[in-house]
């Protein structure tokens, strides 16, 4: 009996697809790294994604946080009561929020916000021809509209995941306090023994990486962008669910790797 030959053609297809957009970033990331390389930054513009990136999504990373770690406490300790553990759910939470929740709440919140603002502020460059128009005007597009926006990311997204990590704790702390009356200096004590700065730094690592990959990958979908109005917010939407399927994706193989660097339990 002959093989279907239908049934490689959409795996087929599929991975030539992803070879192709991966082929793609890689270019795009070239050119970024030609034009760091230049000392070229354009630090005023690098000032003002940093308002817009970091200081704009400050609320919507601290809610996310807080009501995390709140939630996150609430489960843990009715579960740990049954067990006689209760005093555990201050370090449980910690290490949690610190390693795996913060960073990737936090990267899911501005993937979603700082994400598709990217995608659709420069999609609407490229529809418009104003992308062309920097080109004719000798600036370089990726120099002028991609550089500013992942310098600021760099910089912000490691203090966006610190404040989501930090409200969660306190978050975590209120409710073990006040909403279940556990001494506070129990909480206090088995979160400061049991979660170290190698905790914080597994959180500060995944911070960076993925608001490198948010902002690479929304980028590309704006200067992608084509047909009108309609190409820039399919863009926009593929930006968010890329980047969030990514950055999960990339949160396994980077918690394996860290975890080997940083191995989790010990003192």
């Amino acid at each position: 009996m002959d093989f279907p030959s239908g049934l490689l053609t959409v795996p087929g297809r599929t991975f030539l697809h992803f070879l192709a957009y991966l082929g793609q970033l890689t270019a795009l990331m070239q050119e970024l790294l030609i034009a760091f390389r230049s000392g070229v930054w354009r630090l005023r513009l690098v000032a003002h994604q940093i308002v817009a990136i970091g200081y704009g999504s400050q609320a919507v990373v601290i809610v996310t946080g807080a009501f995390t770690g709140a939630v996150f406490t609430f489960q843990s300790y009715a579960k740990f009561k049954d067990f006689g553990f209760e005093t555990t759910v201050g370090a449980v939470v910690s290490v949690a929020l610190c390693r795996e929740l913060g960073p990737v709440l936090a990267g899911l919140m501005v993937a979603g916000r700082v994400g598709a603002a990217m995608a659709a502020d420069i999609g609407t460059m490229k529809v418009t021809e104003q992308v062309d128009a920097l080109r004719v005007m000798g600036v370089h597009p990726v120099d002028y509209l991609v550089l500013p926006r992942f310098l600021a990311m760099m910089i912000s997204m490691p203090f966006l995941v610190a404040e989501s990590i930090s409200f969660g704790l306190f978050a975590s702390y209120l409710v073990t306090s006040f909403g279940y009356d556990m001494p506070s200096t129990w909480y206090l004590n088995h979160m400061l023994e049991h979660t170290n700065m190698e905790d914080l730094s597994i959180g500060m690592i995944k911070g960076f990486v993925f608001g490198m990959l948010i902002t690479l990958i929304s980028c590309h979908q704006g200067l992608a962008a084509e047909n009108g109005a309609v190409g820039v917010g399919a863009g926009t939407t593929r930006a968010v669910v890329i980047s969030s399927l990514v950055m999960l994706i990339v949160n396994f193989f980077l918690s394996l790797l860290l975890n080997y660097i940083f191995p989790i339990g010990t003192v």
